[in-house]
């Protein structure tokens, strides 16, 4: 198993909060949540599914990153 670092951002938006990390947008790494904490609990999710299938499609997956600004580190082990 490795542990892996993704930059995530959260914020506001109309109907509640939104995720996303962006190294990962091309595998659609985006999601929502009434509050702040679904939110993250999404993203958190979405980045898992993220890694399986980049796994299962033998491609290459990010290295580690450093959050910044209003980033946040999201870490997921596979």
């Amino acid at each position: 198993m490795k542990t892996y670092q993704f930059r995530v951002v959260i914020e506001r938006d109309e109907g509640g909060w939104i995720a996303f990390c962006p190294t990962l947008a091309r595998q659609g790494a985006v999601t929502g949540g009434d509050t702040r904490e679904q939110a993250h609990k999404n993203i958190r999710e979405v980045l898992q599914m993220a890694l399986e299938s980049l796994m299962e499609h033998d491609e290459p997956i990010p290295d580690n990153e450093a959050a910044a600004g209003d980033e946040e580190l999201i870490a997921v082990t596979i």
